[in-house]
């Protein structure tokens, strides 16, 4: 954690500083926490908008996640995909 060895105590000064920084490492996390949350409730909101108006949430999702991907991993996927339906008699060849 420190490169301070424990048998040395720390300067006044030095404790000081190492307790303030720690004070703002930690207030920052606490703000971003908060703004994750605001974000995670305003993602809800739309998706509970999108479904109010009639869109299937489930397969907005799977947009999503879809869209996330680039177009080879998306390619490849979509082909392993096709071949196990294939495979399965779902879809024809």
């Amino acid at each position: 954690m420190s490169d301070i060895p424990n048998d040395q105590p720390l300067s006044d000064a030095a404790a000081g500083f190492a307790k303030e920084q720690l004070k703002s490492f930690i207030e920052r996390i606490e703000r971003l926490e908060e703004e994750k949350k605001t974000i995670s409730d305003d993602i809800k909101d739309v998706f509970a908008e999108a479904k109010g108006t009639g869109f299937d949430v489930k397969a907005l999702r799977e947009i999503l996640k879809i869209r996330k991907q680039d177009a080879d991993q998306r390619a490849e996927h979509e082909a392993i995909v096709d071949l196990y339906l294939q495979a399965l008699g779902m879809i024809g060849n």
